[in-house]
């Protein structure tokens, strides 16, 4: 197997240290050709879809590639922003500030973003942290909660990258941080915040993307760090068992999906003479396809139908302040023992340079 070429070594330069936020993904067009390219990449992972492959390709290309992309496209494009794809303005726009922030801890840390599917792609960022003289990366994926269909990819598509490169550099993962308490007050902040201008809900409503219940058979953690989550934030909120409710969303196929299921939670309630819902998605750091529209757009339509008063949409943490010094606490947390701050870089800027000159030596000598 043929290794990727490395870049130029240069002695007597110390390695570097770096984050890499790593969210989903999202099309780079709200179009039906884009969108299309990006549900085949997403949809082609075996973590993703854990279904025999020659049954899937058949589905996949015969059935959800040719009827879906058209709809999901006409989906995207109600959402999408001037600026782009939200997801993806504020996944870069929270690596921007992360790194400003740390900068402002004494942490000179390079922080880079990249997406599991589309772009940005992993391997390409991780050359270019490469090539900028990274040794050191810690990868912080944008899901608080473990799932083998998205935490554990990311991994993949890291590990599949460095296994075609000889100098590998020293690699931390953040599992999950769905009980982290900077992430859980992120939240909670988020959510009064909201209720100081708006008011408060007769209940709250604590939407999870879904999953196929057989992971959680399977030994998926996932279902579980949902239910801490929810617990966690409504003790914060002083939330007694009546007042939330927690509910998976973007359910697909006709296999059995965690539950309860959202919408139809949300049209039980409406029935049951609920008269205003709140909903937000913990699960989810950054608004995207399956907030602004699943949730905002088509989970309202569904309650007040239903005979709702009135539904509330509560947004992602995105570049909340809480949230972004939450997530420079986690990465302090895992990047101990890293030489991040300024005398940290002098001493190993100090180690390096001997090490210039011991290879000088040698090299005189021969």
């Amino acid at each position: 197997m043929a290794f990727r070429k490395e870049p130029p070594f240069t002695h007597g330069k110390a390695g570097k240290s770096a984050v890499l936020l790593v969210n989903l993904g999202t099309p780079d067009a709200p179009t039906t050709k884009a969108v299309r390219s990006y549900l085949k990449q997403f949809l082609s992972d075996p973590r993703v879809v854990e279904i025999p492959r020659a049954i899937w390709w058949l589905i996949l290309h015969c059935v959800i590639l040719p009827f879906r992309s058209s709809k999901s496209a006409h989906k995207y494009a109600s959402i999408w922003s001037n600026e782009g794809s939200p997801l993806k303005v504020h996944t870069s726009k929270q690596a921007i500030l992360l790194r400003g922030y740390l900068g402002q801890r004494g942490h000179q840390v390079q922080v880079a973003y990249a997406m599991r599917y589309g772009s940005p792609s992993i391997p390409e960022v991780l050359d270019q942290l490469k090539a900028d003289g990274c040794e050191r990366i810690l990868v912080l994926p944008a899901y608080p909660q473990y799932s083998a269909t998205t935490t554990a990819s990311i991994y993949d598509a890291v590990f599949a990258h460095y296994a075609r490169v000889r100098n590998v550099p020293e690699l931390r993962f953040i599992k999950h941080y769905h009980d982290h308490e900077a992430y859980i007050q992120a939240l909670k902040e988020s959510v009064l915040a909201y209720w100081a201008m708006h008011g408060t809900p007769d209940q709250l409503i604590m939407s999870f993307h879904g999953v196929p219940k057989r992971t959680l058979l399977l030994g998926d953690p996932y279902h579980c760090e949902c239910q801490k989550t929810a617990r966690l934030l409504a003790q914060q909120l002083g939330l007694g068992p009546e007042r939330y409710q927690l509910t998976f969303q973007s359910r697909f196929g006709k296999a059995e999906w965690l539950q309860p299921y959202t919408a139809p939670t949300l049209q039980k309630l409406a029935k049951q003479g609920v008269g205003r819902v709140d909903v937000m998605c913990p699960g989810f750091t950054s608004d995207c396809l399956e907030t602004l529209e699943e949730i905002a757009i088509e989970a309202k339509q569904d309650f007040l139908r239903a005979g709702g008063k009135e539904f509330h949409f509560i947004a992602c943490l995105n570049q909340a302040p809480a949230w972004i010094t939450g997530m420079a606490s986690l990465v302090e947390e895992h990047m101990i023992g890293w030489p991040t701050t300024e005398s940290e870089r002098e001493e190993l800027m100090q180690q390096a340079e001997v090490s210039r000159q011991q290879a000088v030596r040698l090299g005189a000598s021969q």
